[in-house]
């Protein structure tokens, strides 16, 4: 046995900002992400060519058309914004490891397994919470559905004929992956699939529309109870993606924790009623026109409660961003984490620049303070990266954000956009030295 230390140079990006100062101008909004993510895929299971518009420009919209290309998948990029996807007559099945960086690739297995009555998909990645985010209930579904599912490494699945047979399935929780792998999945399934307890989020209906243009007969997108009722074959066409409500919500709590008055574009007002409701609870002025949200902020922001839920209740996608803004609110206000088990790994960061944050399980009490103070931080997932840029845009002083590939993963052009708005806001390269522990 040896034991030796590996010192390697690794270049590494980070976000330079220096804070405190109001944000001002328009944002125009990006396609969904977490719509991209399911409908790119989903464009296999067409017979036809599909033409796909609003598709944001991400890190993790990048990663998964790498994917569909290893498959065998023909992407053509039309323009900025527009993909043209082409399934091959003999695709290859086999995993890859791209799959490892991407939680979105196990959406291939609801495709593939639709299309094909087989799929064989690496263990996916994305965000870790500090907690496990299971894939139980898309197993759960599948096997209802007559597939047998292996579970290691690698996910491997085979339905128990040529292919998926329609079923009753009842999710014991509410997921929005699971909603939308089963409804891929019984897209071309033989029989009439009833998902009860189904997610109702605005990319749940996005992604039941786009199979419908396509020749799919799903109903009841948007309610607990979807049917989705079988078809032999679907074919190509054009769709446009909806606009990032997320996006949207995070440049809304910029301007509260910051000040300012900007025009939020492209936008449907009706996903942004449960971000904004709580954003005018603060204190904010949200005027709608339109496909656009005014929001303004001049004076202190008000405490607050949060508690996040599944659609139509607040996002838990929202949840580091609000509590930024809830930081620099008059008071004390409480913010609960109403989906997943852990995500408040970002309040160490937090604290740092001077907020005042206890987390008891679930909850995060937080005491306003006057103002936030620069710090080196860094993004421990995608959206507690946004919070930290926010927490910089709001900080007196020069702050540094690190891990910025999380950022990156879900917010198309995020500098150039909070540029427009007035921020000092710089990507930087920098090289720092890794140390490795090796043992053999």
């Amino acid at each position: 046995m040896w034991d030796s230390t590996v010192r390697s140079r690794l270049t590494l990006t980070k976000y330079v900002i220096n804070g405190g100062k109001t944000l001002n101008g328009e944002v125009t909004i990006s396609g969904a992400k977490n719509a991209a993510v399911a409908i790119v895929p989903a464009a296999l299971l067409a017979d036809g060519p599909v033409r796909i518009e609003n598709v944001p420009k991400i890190i993790d919209v990048t990663l998964q058309m790498e994917i569909m290309r290893e498959l065998g998948a023909q992407i053509r990029l039309i323009n900025s914004t527009t993909v043209e996807i082409q399934n091959t007559q003999n695709p290859s099945l086999k995993p890859h490891e791209l799959e490892r960086k991407l939680r979105a690739s196990y959406y291939l297995l609801g495709v593939l397994l639709g299309k094909y009555g087989f799929a064989e998909v690496a263990m996916p990645g994305g965000c870790n919470f500090g907690g496990v985010r299971p894939i139980d209930q898309h197993v759960k579904g599948f096997a209802a559905m007559g597939a047998e599912v292996r579970e290691g490494d690698f996910i491997c699945a085979k339905a128990s004929g040529d292919r998926m047979k329609g079923a009753n399935v009842y999710l014991d929780v509410v997921s929005v992956g699971a909603t939308m792998n089963i409804m891929m999945a019984a897209a071309l399934a033989d029989g009439t699939t009833v998902i009860e307890n189904a997610a109702k989020e605005p990319h749940i209906v996005d992604l039941a529309n786009f199979l419908n243009s396509m020749g799919a007969n799903i109903k009841g997108a948007g309610t607990d109870t979807i049917r989705i009722f079988g078809v032999d074959k679907l074919h190509g066409g054009t769709y446009a993606i909806i606009p990032d409500q997320i996006e949207a919500g995070t440049y809304m709590a910029a301007v509260a924790a910051c000040g300012g008055q900007v025009l939020v574009r492209g936008i449907i007002p009706k996903h942004m009623d449960c971000i904004t409701a709580k954003l005018q609870e603060m204190g904010v002025q949200v005027e709608e026109q339109d496909d656009t949200l005014l929001v303004r902020r001049s004076g202190k922001l008000r405490r607050t409660n949060v508690k996040t839920l599944p659609y139509p209740g607040f996002p838990t996608d929202m949840q580091p961003q609000i509590t930024v803004a809830l930081c620099l609110a008059e008071g004390t206000s409480m913010v609960t984490e109403g989906v997943w088990d852990n995500r408040y790994r970002y309040v160490g960061e937090l604290t740092r620049m001077g907020a005042q944050i206890r987390v008891e399980g679930r909850s995060a009490v937080i005491e306003g303070v006057d103002h936030l103070t620069a710090a080196s931080v860094q993004a421990y997932d995608l959206r507690a990266g946004a919070a930290m840029v926010i927490a910089a845009l709001a900080a007196e002083g020069t702050s540094e954000v690190s891990n910025v590939h999380y950022i990156e993963r879900g917010y198309e052009d995020i500098i150039g956009k909070l540029r427009n708005l007035g921020a000092q806001i710089d990507s930087v390269e920098c090289d720092e030295t890794v140390e490795t522990r090796q043992i053999g």
